[in-house]
């Protein structure tokens, strides 16, 4: 007998690793030390972006969007996560799992073009140095930043709904630890040729191309890096872009993995792992990254600390 499909909104489930309930288990405690890890520091990185007068430059605006950022995507899966690795339930509402669904590919698309952002930041920044105050002021950040978030939104408001429209299978099993599109059409018993099409096209489009972007740029800096006759001149244009080629890395290396994998088996149990790689893992490392490596985000710190501690040690009159 088939299986019987139909189009009721009813619970779905998050398979995981139910498989194995060690490994859940392990990763429960894992993922929360993970996550109070990812709150906390990209907390840190915002609040001494915006109160510390000498980081109000474009560089530290785009960084505490992409902190602001990570913080939402991961907000948006983990907690749901946290729930089904602990227990043996594993439901997920259809209005919860529709509501991850866009929050999940809005924000994952916004970073995807906000990175692109912060590398023509630092291409202005290393490349054209003289005009990087008259190309990258406050209001074009603004708008850079406005179509990073705009440009997630509408690929979510476009492939969401049609993902969601498909006729689900009555077990609705979801093979996947969150509520991802390639997960939810391997569940439809329905012509999903349309839906991957459009997931392929906008792979290309909104992965791809961002990183063909991104490495172009790089490749100009890194030109522009060998015309400096100054080995500290050098030094100091490749630290302003060290961390930020390391985080484009870790993201791109692990949703690559995950939306242009091919159909077997074997790729999407990788694919959870790559999953809760880039909405765990990924974000917890980016605000470390920038902080241990930056040297204006430590005296911006230094100098935080030193100004509390002053206000708390003043006498009250």
């Amino acid at each position: 007998m088939g299986t019987l499909c139909n189009d009721s909104h009813s619970d779905f489930i998050l398979l995981g690793f139910s498989d194995k309930p060690y490994l859940e288990k392990v990763l429960f405690w894992v993922i929360l030390i993970f996550y109070g890890l990812t709150i906390s520091g990209n907390m840190v990185i915002m609040l001494v972006s915006w109160l510390d007068p000498k980081l109000q430059i474009p560089m530290y605006f785009f960084l505490s969007n992409l902190s602001f950022l990570d913080l939402c995507f991961t907000s948006s899966c983990v907690p749901q996560m946290l729930l089904n690795f602990w227990g043996p339930e594993k439901t997920i509402s259809y209005t919860g799992c529709a509501i991850q669904l866009y929050i999940f590919l809005w924000l994952g698309t916004t970073e995807c073009v906000l990175l692109v952002v912060m590398a023509f930041d630092r291409y202005v920044a290393v490349c054209h140095p003289l005009q990087y105050v008259a190309i990258m002021h406050s209001r074009v950040c603004v708008q850079l930043a406005v179509l990073a978030w705009g440009t997630g939104l509408v690929q979510s408001l476009i492939q969401s709904p049609a993902t969601l429209q498909l006729p689900f299978c009555s077990h609705r099993m979801v093979d996947d630890i969150v509520c991802e599109i390639p997960a939810l059409v391997q569940i439809s018993n329905a012509d999903t040729t349309y839906i991957e099409i459009q997931m392929l096209i906008s792979s290309i489009v909104l992965l791809m191309g961002p990183l063909i972007l991104i490495l172009s740029s790089y490749a100009a800096i890194t030109m522009a890096v060998m015309r400096i006759t100054s080995a500290a001149g050098q030094k100091k244009a490749l630290g302003t872009c060290t961390s930020h080629l390391l985080v484009v890395s870790l993201f791109y290396g692990t949703v690559t993995g995950v939306y242009l994998q091919p159909k077997n088996p074997y790729a999407h149990e990788r694919g959870k792992f790559l999953t809760l790689f880039y909405t765990v893992v990924t974000p917890t490392l980016n605000p470390l990254i920038y902080t241990l490596r930056n040297k204006e985000i430590k005296g911006a710190l230094m100098r935080l600390g030193r100004g509390t501690c002053k206000s708390k040690n003043k006498p009250v009159v």
